[in-house]
């Protein structure tokens, strides 16, 4: 959520950043300023009826003291009294108004963003490795799973539906072999406490990270109890410490998590769904740092080092870009996408979103520190996959794909696997 001060003290600039977004959402500016002077103006008058009424009040007791009549005073303090009730009940609805007006507004990108129109405009900022060679015929993740009977997607469906995996076998070990690598990676490695949160969420923490209000039909809810499957780690993760205030010492926060995550994905289906491309549940490694807002850009360039380095150790060729101002997610001011390449797909498939979203998701949350001058302030939130394991899954099995059908498992993989290779057949 932006913050309504910025908002009516630099309208035009943010505006201007705004509209680097495209989309139209700086159209909603001079609406919700509106909303705000009415709201104000609304606080002003009750402030004002209300002293007038406690003004009034003492005159009547200073009166009643020397046997005086006080009738007409009591008359306009009833009359006040119907006055503030009116009053309250309009500036209620002043204040959920401009809040529902604010949580629909997306956050302002970066200063140094690259501004472009969509995801043909980002920049690749950094590849790492080289592209494999093969002196054999290059087969797709589905094509080598099926083969090894790693994973059945045909029963998955009858049981779920379409866009549901079910891994089998070395494929289910591989699949956790994957998860407890990057837990020990980002804990033993990187410092960050591992944290196991609940799956279901309420929907304000929701509101919190941004899922709600604008992502609502991506999302799986439980109607029955108002809670939600959740989309991310990042949702209740980024929300343990919601309502709080952290001290400058506890600063910078950094915490891992695993956690199935669902996703409707909604008017995804068709390009690019075969197999695990694009799938509605889908296991993730999740890191997410809370920082003060003077490092926190630091704080993206080491998570964003972290989640690579996933890739490292695994051999993966990948590259990172840095998303333009019209690709940018919703509530984030700076993202770096991490691609895997994808022999099999002839393609890079994103494995990680590394993401600031500066004091955006805090002001949702009301999550600040108390810093050096003993004053409240809100703290900014990072979070990034750390990664999501489906294209990951497919990296390894394309990537490490033999002439005889075996699958190589990566050195630093195979004390959790159990084995060298998947024997081909």
């Amino acid at each position: 959520m932006l913050d309504i001060r910025l908002i009516r003290e630099n309208p035009t600039f943010v505006k201007e950043r705004l509209a680097t977004r495209g989309g139209g959402a700086e159209s909603m500016i001079d609406e919700i300023l509106d909303c705000d002077k009415e709201r104000r103006a609304l606080e002003t008058r009750l402030q004002q009826l209300n002293a007038d009424r406690k003004r009034i009040s003492k005159e009547i007791g200073m009166r009643k003291g020397k046997g005086e009549s006080t009738t007409d005073l009591e008359d306009q303090v009833r009359g006040f009294g119907d006055d503030i009730a009116l009053l309250n009940q309009k500036t209620a609805e002043a204040d959920t108004k401009q809040r529902d007006l604010l949580l629909q507004l997306p956050n302002i990108p970066h200063e140094k963003a690259i501004i472009g129109r969509d995801a043909g405009e980002n920049p690749v900022v950094k590849t790492w490795g080289e592209k494999p060679q093969f002196a054999h015929p290059i087969f797709d993740h589905v094509t080598i799973a099926e083969k090894v009977s790693l994973l059945d997607l045909e029963r998955a469906t009858r049981m779920s539906g379409s866009g549901f995996v079910c891994f089998t076998g070395a494929g289910a070990k591989l699949e956790r072999a994957l998860i407890n690598f990057m837990l020990d990676l980002h804990t033993e490695q990187h410092g960050y406490l591992e944290m196991s949160p609940p799956f279901l969420v309420r929907r304000d923490p929701l509101i919190g990270t941004s899922q709600l209000p604008k992502f609502e039909e991506q999302l799986y809810r439980a109607e029955r109890d108002d809670l939600f499957l959740a989309p991310t780690a990042e949702v209740p993760v980024t929300n343990f410490h919601r309502e709080e205030i952290l001290t400058l010492d506890e600063l910078p926060k950094k915490y891992v998590a695993y956690t199935p995550c669902f996703r409707r994905e909604a008017g995804a289906a068709g390009v690019g769904s075969r197999g695990l491309i694009r799938v509605h549940q889908f296991d993730k490694v999740e890191l997410v740092k809370i920082a003060m807002p003077e490092k926190s850009f630091d704080e993206l360039e080491s998570l964003t080092a972290d989640a690579e380095k996933v890739l490292q150790l695994l051999g993966l060729h990948y590259r990172i870009i840095e998303l333009c101002t019209g690709d940018v997610g919703f509530g984030a001011a700076k993202t770096y996408d991490i691609e895997v390449w994808s022999p099999g797909q002839n393609a890079y498939l994103e494995v990680s979103s590394c993401s600031n979203f500066t004091d955006f998701q805090a002001r949702r949350m009301n999550l600040r520190f108390k810093d050096a001058d003993g004053k409240n302030r809100f703290c900014h939130t990072l979070n990034g996959s750390g990664t999501a394991l489906p294209r990951l899954f497919v990296a390894l099995l394309e990537n490490g794909q033999q002439a005889d059908g075996s699958i190589k498992i990566p050195e630093p993989l195979q004390p959790y696997f159990g084995a060298k290779q998947i024997a081909g057949v």
